[in-house]
């Protein structure tokens, strides 16, 4: 496996762990409740509106509340970074070597002959 790709798949597991509540805190689901004019707020009004006045338990708004509120599980971030880190390595697989790295590798391969 190419260190580009090592790298890109360390980088993608651990962008993806620590984006989350990251993600969500500027959303509006933080640790004291949703913040007032956020995205969450308008989430949170839109799904009482269309439940009659509360917000179902085990909406996605609950959930992303829940996650807000109290972080990620250990399995769901063990999850997370997995998926992070294998789309890391594809896209890391996916970016061209710079043309540098290609001359040295190719000469390199003509002073093994």
């Amino acid at each position: 496996m190419q260190p580009r790709t090592v790298a890109a798949a360390v980088g993608g597991g651990a962008l993806a762990v620590l984006a989350v509540p990251v993600a969500l805190g500027a959303l509006g689901f933080t640790s004291a409740g949703i913040a007032a004019s956020s995205v969450a707020a308008k989430m949170m009004s839109a799904a009482a509106v269309a439940n009659g006045g509360g917000v179902a338990a085990g909406s996605l708004v609950a959930t992303l509340q829940s996650v807000g509120a109290a972080g990620l599980s250990t399995s769901s971030n063990i999850l997370l970074g997995s998926v992070g880190s294998a789309l890391g390595a594809w896209v890391g697989h996916l970016t061209k070597k710079p043309e540098s790295e290609e001359d040295e590798e190719s000469t390199s391969d003509e002073d093994e002959e």
